[in-house]
């Protein structure tokens, strides 16, 4: 059975959408729901607010990234021990990747499109601010604008007062669409913003944990859970996605399900070229702390999968774990951290030193940052010739990008979806070949592929690209299996 979940959209970005839906999410668990939070779209930051709110991770569906087709498997997957799910989606309620080419009709990636392929009913959260009866127009286009979506209900967002709140009701009324809560407005409730969002709830510390609780009672006390739990549906039905599968089941059928899906595996992959069980599980050091924020959780359930066992180290204050046999460099604000992440000298020199042994190397963004010379002037790794530097103009979007060259993760002519989303730039020629090719917003090679390193502003979603963490974790298998003698 499908997890029931109600999706919350809005008309436009900033009515109010994630501060409705961690504290919905807050609430309706400590009304004794066990409670998914899934967001639209390639966001790194909501989740975790939401995984805050829920006691679990926060994941994401994204359409352009993962496919279609994977959208309801990996609900399923992330929702499968749940009685609840609450989709927080993206900007608009139809806003979406915009294709000047060939416009769809329900445009790709929006959260229309993963309300559709859910069959999930959307609650419109609408900042009351300026409205009064013409609310009802505006309402009356998003109920009617298109037939496969089904606007269940309206939560009313920043009210001025108990008069303007019955005003607005009346209008909600009118084109038949109930009226679940009313939020009153509150200016000092909010959520730290930096140059590319919302601060991480892991950098905010006690701060997002006391947000997350005020927005948990301030939803609690002004929106009626039970009709949100009864409100919520899910149509759509799929096999759940499974890591195994996704990396190879035929490969893996002897794997321990439970390790793999916390991306802590020890148990080798089976098959003909299986390895004794010494060196069979590499470990990979996975970067995290409060500079390394932006991943999926998916990933380090196909890296289990694959038969990897997974490290988590701050690179703040910690060094690679003992006998690292590949290095994941995720994304994240390594300039709000440069001058932390250059006083770990020794972690540096050693990062440096792996690379050039040999050791495969995956950075995204930040883990690209980490790897230049400098980052705004402060030293970093130095494995590529560059420097970083933070600068005023916003990369964003997505990208239909070609591998340009044979790599520990894809091969030289693999066509991925990726995400950009940074305000740096780098400066220098470097020596490196690039590691992608795009042709779209302008024709760009970008990225580095040197020693067994794959560096790149691209963020990839790992469920859509199982093969290349299979890839990843076997090269990291060889280098284990060469350092110790046992290849």
């Amino acid at each position: 059975m499908t997890t029931p979940a109600v999706v919350i959209a809005a008309p436009a970005s900033g009515s109010g959408k994630t501060t409705l839906a961690t504290g919905l999410i807050g609430a309706l668990r400590r009304a004794g729901h066990r409670v998914a939070p899934f967001k639209v779209g390639p966001d790194y930051i909501d989740p975790g607010y939401h995984g805050l709110a829920a006691g679990r991770p926060g994941r994401n569906l994204d359409p352009v990234l993962v496919g279609a087709e994977r959208v309801v498997p990996l609900y399923r997957h992330g929702s499968r021990d749940c009685d609840l799910a609450v989709v927080e989606g993206v900007m608009g309620l139809f806003d979406g990747r915009i294709d000047d080419g060939n416009p769809a009709p329900v445009a790709e990636g929006s959260t229309a499109q993963v309300a559709a392929l859910l069959g999930a009913p959307v609650l419109l959260v609408v900042d009351a601010r300026g409205h009064s009866q013409s609310l009802a127009a505006l309402l009356h286009g998003f109920a009617t604008f298109d037939s496969g979506i089904r606007l269940g209900g309206v939560i009313l967002n920043r009210v001025g007062s108990p008069r303007h709140e019955q005003v607005l009701r009346v209008a909600c009324a009118r084109v038949g669409l109930p009226v679940l809560g009313a939020l009153p407005r509150m200016d000092e409730l909010s959520v730290p913003a930096r140059h590319l969002g919302l601060v991480p709830a892991v950098e905010h510390g006690a701060a997002a944990h006391a947000a997350v609780e005020a927005m948990t009672e301030l939803v609690g006390a002004h929106i009626d859970l039970g009709a949100v739990a009864r409100l919520a549906g899910a149509r759509a039905d799929a096999p759940a996605w499974d890591p195994i599968d996704a990396v190879d089941a035929e490969r893996v059928p002897d794997l321990d399900r439970a390790s793999a899906l916390s991306g802590t595996s020890t148990s080798p992959p089976r098959g003909a070229n299986s390895r004794p069980a010494a060196d069979a599980a590499p470990i990979v050091a996975m970067a995290g702390g409060p500079a390394f924020t932006f991943g999926y959780a998916e990933h380090r359930e196909l890296l289990g999968a694959a038969g990897a066992q997974v490290v988590v180290f701050d690179p703040l204050h910690e060094q690679m774990p003992t006998g690292t046999a590949g290095l994941v460099l995720p994304g994240g604000f390594p300039e709000e951290h440069a001058a932390d992440l250059a006083a770990n000298e020794p972690l540096l020199t050693a990062v440096a030193a792996a690379a050039v042994d040999g050791m495969p190397v995956h950075a995204e963004c930040a883990g690209l940052l980490y790897l230049t010379r400098s980052l705004d002037g402060h030293r970093m790794a130095g494995v590529l010739d560059v420097a970083a530097e933070f600068g005023p103009r916003l990369t964003l979007g997505y990208r239909d990008a070609v591998a340009l060259g044979d790599s520990v993760l894809w091969r030289a002519g693999e066509r991925v979806r990726g995400h950009e989303f940074h305000r740096t730039r780098l400066t220098g020629d470097g020596a490196s070949a690039p590691a992608w090719g795009w042709h779209a917003p302008g024709p760009t090679r970008e990225g580095a592929l040197l020693h067994r390193v794959h560096a790149s502003y691209l963020h990839t979603h790992p469920a859509g690209n199982p093969g290349a963490i299979a890839r990843f974790v076997g090269a990291c298998r060889e280098f284990a299996a060469a350092r110790t003698g046992t290849r």
